[in-house]
């Protein structure tokens, strides 16, 4: 089955367009919008659709296949791979990233790295707030 590629959207702001493009087809199949064996979009249509190079989307592909995301086959095109396992994998990135990210800003603002911690603790007790159930504390999710 064909997947098209309508809910792809670039950013120019978002780092280099291959990364973004590989990143969104990592999402698609982590939240099962595209699964095991299902068609990408082949990569000339891919680039016209997104108005990006030939060779940005095949960048992407060669990377996706390389992590063994995709698999192309000569001649019928590139497919979400079997046995694909990337939605735990993805949210470590992506977590890493933020945390990376959090670091970074709060250093910038001058603050301490108990500050930085300190500030974790509480957007931690804060979720746990909304969570249902009974409260727990940072210490006991260690």
């Amino acid at each position: 089955m064909h997947r098209g590629p309508s809910s792809i959207v670039l950013s120019q702001t978002g780092g280099p367009l291959y990364e973004q493009i590989v990143n969104r087809i990592k999402e698609k199949i982590a939240f099962e919008e595209w699964k095991e064996g299902d068609e990408l979009p082949s990569i000339r249509q891919l680039a016209a659709d997104l108005r990006v190079s030939v060779i940005t989307v095949k960048r992407a592909y060669l990377e996706l296949e390389r992590e063994g995301v995709i698999v192309t086959q000569q001649g019928k095109g590139s497919f979400v791979a079997p046995d694909v396992q990337i939605g735990a994998q993805l949210y470590e990135e992506k977590m890493a990233g933020h945390l990376e990210e959090a670091a970074r800003l709060g250093s910038t603002l001058g603050m301490s790295e108990h500050e930085i911690v300190s500030r974790l603790r509480k957007a931690l007790d804060d979720v746990d707030d909304a969570l249902p159930g009974p409260p727990k504390t940072f210490k006991e999710s260690q």
